[in-house]
């Protein structure tokens, strides 16, 4: 059964750092893709950062261009996602998501304020 667990988030002031990770589960990680989501208040969920497990190639999107980097760690079978520059309109909840068996973790809550 395929598993994912996030943890990381928090509250964190304009301009600050948080990494997030996700703990994944039941299935070959070195092998596929692993995506990050996030949902802001009122908005639809957004794709933030993609990165091929196998060969460590990622994408992001434009919002988090610079700021954001995806990584992955096939000896702990988990993925990470450092976030620098936090500005208040990243304030959302963030999801793990595994596309080849479209399974999702259960968020984890990032609030950027002053």
């Amino acid at each position: 059964q395929v598993q994912l667990v996030e943890s990381g988030g928090g509250l964190v002031q304009p301009g600050g750092s948080l990494r997030l990770s996700c703990a994944a589960s039941g299935f070959t990680f070195g092998t596929t893709f692993m995506r990050w989501y996030r949902q802001g208040p009122g908005k639809e969920r957004e794709l933030v950062a993609t990165i091929s497990t196998a060969v460590g190639s990622t994408n992001y999107a434009d919002s988090v261009k610079g700021r954001y980097t995806i990584s992955g760690d096939n000896t702990k079978n988990t993925v990470y996602l450092q976030m620098n520059s936090l500005k208040p309109e990243d304030t959302a909840v963030y999801y793990c998501h595994a596309p080849r068996f479209n399974s999702w973790g259960q968020g984890t809550q990032v609030t950027v304020s002053s």
